[in-house]
């Protein structure tokens, strides 16, 4: 009977709470049979966003949405309520926002004499866009570990498209072409409108304010429980018939060693891994600090069940290479609105409209965006808040005469100033907070198909995966989406659940869409 059955999430991100709420929505489960373990003392994973206007706001990231793509994502926030509008679901609420304010960059990439640059083609060579449709065409299993460099032209790498899209997506050259192609494919309808990102949409506020507490906030309304600060460190198992079957969690809290007993029925769901293990946050003052993989607490457990059984991947062909996965962020709190005016003046774009403005030349490859304000729930009218980030912060700045993993906030904001021609005044008043993620992109790594496990792995009885280093045909990590998607489908799977998963749309089987992507690409 399934009222008799607990399910026990190892990891408290959006994947997990994502799965709690499907096990009570559509699998009937109640929320008391619910166990929630994450060993930090807040939920939300990598969707993270905290701080205060004295200290300073800090996110690691911030995810982009479409209404076009996101197809589980949004049949969960259909079911959740709005924490801030009354009788609204996340999902009304968010759709009415972007209503309000529509994306139409202006100022999409900037070059060194801080002029935009022109962006309407994409300044494809007729080479590069035949290279480009046989990556597109090749089967996986003919691209196989390969990297997008063993595609492309060297020249590729400096046109227009490149530098778009890998900044709005994060991709570095040598990454996987798999991970690429996939891209190309579920991301076709924004190939088009690349430039100014115009099918680009937003929460209200930052990911974890508007998805996560909501979230937590109706899971917590069904007694689901939470148990913070408890670090997972293994996995007592045995095997059945040929299955894994986990018959205790060991983990470890406020010093004490606890176990919770897994009986027959029960369900595991691990967290295998985490693109933001071993982040390390910096200050005005200081650089962040260079963790590595000793410091890190989510691929030990993956490691050991993966030793086992070649069912469940292979987490080294993900975590072997912090200088092919690392890239550094920053927060800007902002106690005077003279920033945000010249960056409006500059741009033309309205906090909330403009997307990613890219400094196309600069070594550190630094892209800033200015969401709308308030970008926290407790953010006051005149503070501003902005981010940042770095595709290259082992390379020495252009203003600043050192890479930007040893620069603090202040450096940071310098760099930042120089490339906008702005005096050091507009940002006197500001707090820059860096952050250091040595896996950010770890999940883009070169791989196999079978490096990453199955939601299910079929040598599993009552374990499954929900993460971002888990196999889903045709759908891309460094998603939200990827994480509830992957959700959904081992919570129907263990609770034989007789609803359709949303489909993955398949808009690169339009012929509209083929057809405008065809025309950008010859623009």
């Amino acid at each position: 009977m399934v009222n008799e059955s607990n399910a026990y999430l190892l990891g408290g991100g959006i994947g997990s709470l994502a799965a709690a709420a499907f096990m009570i929505r559509d699998g009937g489960l109640p929320g008391g049979n619910i166990f929630i373990l994450e060993a930090k003392p807040l939920l939300g994973g990598s969707l993270d966003g905290y701080g205060n206007p004295v200290d300073g706001y800090s996110m690691r990231g911030g995810r982009m949405l479409t209404t076009d793509n996101y197809e589980c994502t949004w049949d969960l926030y259909k079911s959740i309520p709005s924490l801030t509008s009354p009788n609204k679901t996340v999902f009304d609420e968010t759709m009415e926002f972007n209503q309000k304010h529509k994306s139409n960059s202006m100022a999409r990439l900037v070059n060194s004499h801080r002029a935009k640059v022109p962006v309407s083609s994409m300044g494809f060579s007729m080479e590069n866009r035949q290279e480009l449709l046989k990556l597109s065409l090749a089967d996986e299993d003919d691209l196989g570990a390969s990297c997008i460099t063993d595609w492309l032209s060297p020249e590729f790498f400096e046109t227009e498209f490149w530098y778009m899209w890998s900044t709005t997506f994060a991709f570095q050259s040598w990454h996987s072409a798999v991970e690429f192609k996939r891209y190309l494919h579920r991301f076709m309808l924004e190939f088009s409108r690349i430039e100014t990102l115009a099918g680009i949409k937003r929460t209200i506020y930052n990911q974890y304010d508007s998805l996560v507490c909501p979230l937590q906030s109706w899971l917590k309304a069904q007694d689901v429980h939470f148990i913070l600060d408890a670090k997972v460190t293994d996995l007592e198992r045995n095997t059945a018939e040929g299955k894994l079957v986990v018959t205790g969690i060991h983990y470890q809290q406020s010093g004490e060693s606890k176990t919770i007993a897994v009986k027959d029925g029960d369900l595991v769901f691990l967290q295998n891994g985490s693109m933001t293990d071993a982040s390390s946050l910096g200050s005005m003052t200081s650089a962040p600090k260079k963790l590595t993989k000793q410091d890190c607490h989510s691929w030990s457990l993956w490691e050991k069940l993966a030793a086992e059984s070649p069912d469940f991947g292979n987490p080294a062909a993900f975590n072997s290479s912090i200088p092919e996965s690392l890239w550094e962020s920053f927060t800007v709190t902002l106690k005077t609105p003279t920033f945000f005016d010249k960056m409006v003046e500059f741009s033309g774009n309205q906090p909330g409209t403009g997307g990613l403005v890219t400094f196309k030349d600069s070594n550190w490859l630094m892209s800033i965006v200015l969401a709308y304000q308030p970008h926290f729930a407790n953010q006051p009218a005149d503070v501003q808040v902005f981010w940042g980030y770095a595709l290259f912060p082992d390379r020495v700045g252009d203003f600043v005469p050192k890479p930007m993993s040893d620069c603090n906030g202040e450096e940071i904001l310098r760099e930042l100033c120089g490339h906008l021609r702005f005096d050091l005044d507009t940002v006197a008043s500001a707090n820059c907070i860096p952050c250091r993620m040595p896996y950010i992109t770890s999940m883009f790594m070169p791989r196999l198909r079978t490096d990453r496990p199955l939601p299910i792995p079929r040598s599993s009885k009552n374990l499954a995966f929900i993460s971002q280093f888990v196999e889903i045909p045709d759908d891309v990590v460094f998603t939200v989406e990827y994480s509830v998607r992957v959700a959904q489908m081992a919570v129907y799977e263990f609770l034989g659940i007789d609803r359709k998963i949303p489909p993955i749309s398949p808009h690169d089987k339009s012929l509209r869409v083929q057809f405008d992507a065809l025309v950008k690409a010859f623009n």
